[in-house]
């Protein structure tokens, strides 16, 4: 097997490295002392940061991955008799080993199906009155994945009518944003802001990734709805989610903010799956398994072109069923990765005719 160069790993955007702007930041942070536990003024910039770039006043917490920030974030919002409502492939369903269900106490998530990874008001509103018995955990939070996990996108109105079911059944809308700069690189060639996609259409809380679009350690926990951010620094702490010197997750925040640098890495990822995807879309023995709406591709592929590129050091996951495969590609994905990789999905489909 020929080994993998670093620039042909398209298993996950988890696997690039730290951007320049988050690089530098960090070396800028390490020029001085500073106060520990978020006492610094770079932890101040960054959540002032954020609140500039969300419009509103609302309460910034950091951590350090996407699971705390899910499951912390859902600890604030629902007791441990209440359930979470999601989609089937979400990450907190899937892929954070009960994290939820640990920091919560015991609530109970509550898979529901939905095409391309979405769901749908219809679908919600009949899982959320389907029981109010005390014999079945009690509604307490709808959590979206933006942008989900096979990489589509919810419209400003789609969250919006999601959001108007949560108030109506008295829930908390969550946001998982682990890829959410994508999300909002996707929409804002429609004028669209993080405002817009969020607390506008009633998002109560959003985790908000900063790792898969280049940085360090720092996602952040943004509450829209600050009564549910009391005492939410206890939680991050009990946790083991405050870091000592988080002068440093928070100097990338700001620096990512300052110029823009956060969503133009997110829209050279989205760019770099419309190129594949539009390559594979010209080859025989592939078909596209969902929309390319942000920076992932999802494909279907027999298992003999699949060994084909693994062979050739190509590195990608089964994704969707036995012969779904999911291509990430991150803000370091160079256009020569894609075509060598199209240049051999070419050369393997002439084969597995």
């Amino acid at each position: 097997m020929t080994a993998p160069r670093p620039d042909w790993t398209f298993a996950s955007d988890n696997t690039a490295g730290i951007c320049p702007e988050a690089l530098a930041a960090l070396t800028a942070a390490n020029t001085d002392h500073a106060a520990g536990y978020g006492g610094d003024p770079r932890t101040a910039e960054a959540r002032q940061a954020l609140r500039t770039l969300f419009g509103t006043d609302c309460e910034v917490f950091f951590v350090f991955n996407g699971t705390a920030a899910n499951a912390l974030a859902l600890a604030a919002a629902c007791r441990s008799y209440q359930g979470v409502f999601c989609h089937e492939s979400a990450h907190l369903q899937v892929d954070e080993c009960g994290a939820v269900e640990h920091f919560t106490g015991g609530a109970k998530i509550i898979p529901l199906a939905g095409a391309g990874a979405k769901l749908t008001p219809d679908t919600v509103a009949a899982a959320l009155g389907r029981r109010s018995d005390v014999h079945f955990p009690r509604p307490g939070a709808l959590s979206l994945t933006q942008a989900t996990e096979f990489g589509t996108l919810y419209t400003p109105d789609e969250t919006g009518a999601l959001g108007e079911v949560a108030r109506r059944h008295g829930i908390t809308l969550h946001m998982d944003g682990a890829r959410f700069a994508n999300a909002a690189a996707a929409f804002a060639p429609q004028g669209l802001t993080p405002a817009d996609l969020t607390w506008r259409v009633g998002v109560d809380v959003l985790s908000l990734g900063g790792t898969k679009n280049g940085m360090l350690g720092c996602e952040a926990v943004v509450f829209f709805n600050r009564e549910l951010a009391r005492d939410f620094s206890y939680r991050v702490k009990q946790s083991g989610q405050l870091a000592s010197k988080q002068r440093y997750a928070c100097a990338q925040w700001t620096a990512m903010l300052r110029d823009g640098a956060w969503l133009r890495h997110a829209a050279h990822a989205n760019a770099m799956a419309r190129r594949l995807a539009a390559g594979l879309a010209q080859l025989p023995g592939t078909r596209l398994l969902c929309p390319v709406e942000a920076n992932g591709v999802f494909v279907r592929l027999s298992a003999a072109h699949a060994a084909g590129l693994e062979a050739r050091g190509w590195q990608f996951l089964k994704f969707i069923g036995d012969d779904g495969y999911r291509f990430m590609c991150g803000w370091d994905t160079k256009p020569a990765a894609v075509d060598a990789l199209l240049a051999d999905f070419a050369a393997i489909a002439g084969r597995c005719k």
